[in-house]
């Protein structure tokens, strides 16, 4: 059995795709499984981090599981508690879903994102019998924040038009993450992992607007607006640090990994594929 966290989230329901058609067994936890559609073949099971009850309730989650997917966006601050129930539990690998804002373990100053991220880390290689790390650097959706804008017109409003980046497919990530958990020569290993190719924001915006075929404007607007019009249900500390990684990347060469290919055997799509494949979320 194979426990995923976050599993209504993008990487955690392409997982749980994946590793259904492989065969096995998984548990998805959710907030409300009554309200989430899952793949079919993934158990729903109701879990309120940080409200799931006491180490007895919460190691009951994970009953009959060896594997666990932790996305901390799935268990909020009860990393800890998760990880301490799931190792009584009888699992004994977790591949994290951890972040590529981390550059220096040992720093001590560090974005809020990759702090965050890091205590988790740490939490983890200190429970879990096998690890591994996966850093992602940019996500390809990260740019459904515009589809508002887009089904309502052919104009964009965002920061830092010329910000780099190389944004990575979300089932690109899953696949990483099935390869860490089904198959054996990982433990320890932290994978960096990015897209294939550099692109701006505004080449994103013009990317999906190819993938719907129609010619989409970009125009910039400041990071204080952008916090306040895109991404005003996301945690202020989060956009802090979101902004200011896409401010310092303007001008600069992305990190660019064949990690996906490496593992998998399989490249890392372009995000022109990204938005070919989700051109139903923008119309």
């Amino acid at each position: 059995m194979i426990i995923i966290t976050g599993v209504t989230g993008h990487v955690g329901r392409a997982l749980a795709a994946r590793l259904v058609a492989e065969g096995q067994a998984v548990r998805g936890l959710t907030r409300d499984p009554a309200r989430v559609e899952l793949p079919a073949g993934v158990e729903p099971v109701r879990a309120d981090f940080p409200r799931s009850g006491g180490p007895a309730e919460l190691e009951q989650l994970f009953a009959g599981a060896t594997k666990l997917f932790l996305n901390l966006a799935g268990v909020g601050n009860a990393t800890e508690d998760v990880l301490a129930a799931a190792e009584r539990a009888g699992v004994r690998r977790v591949v994290m879903l951890s972040s590529g804002a981390i550059l220096d373990e040992d720093a001590e100053q560090q974005s809020a994102i990759a702090a965050w991220h890091l205590a988790a880390e740490r939490a983890v290689r200190a429970t879990a019998a096998e690890w591994v790390m996966l850093r992602p650097n940019a996500f390809a959706t990260n740019s459904l924040h515009y589809a508002p804008q887009i089904r309502a017109g052919d104009l964009v409003r965002a920061p830092h038009g010329d910000a780099v980046m190389a944004p990575i497919h979300e089932d690109d990530i899953a696949a990483v993450a099935a390869c860490a958990l089904l198959d054996d020569g990982h433990h320890g290993r932290v994978y960096r992992l990015t897209g294939p190719a550099a692109i701006t924001t505004a080449e994103q915006v013009e990317a999906i607007g190819a993938a719907l075929g129609r010619s989409l404007r970009f125009t910039e607007i400041t990071a204080r607006e952008a916090a306040a019009e895109l991404y005003a249900d996301m945690p202020q500390g989060i956009v802090e640090a979101m902004l200011g990684a896409f401010a310092a990347s303007v001008g600069t060469r992305p990190e660019i990994t064949t990690t996906v290919r490496d593992v998998t055997g399989v490249p890392a799509r372009t995000f022109g594929q990204w938005a070919a494949d989700h051109v139903a979320d923008f119309r």
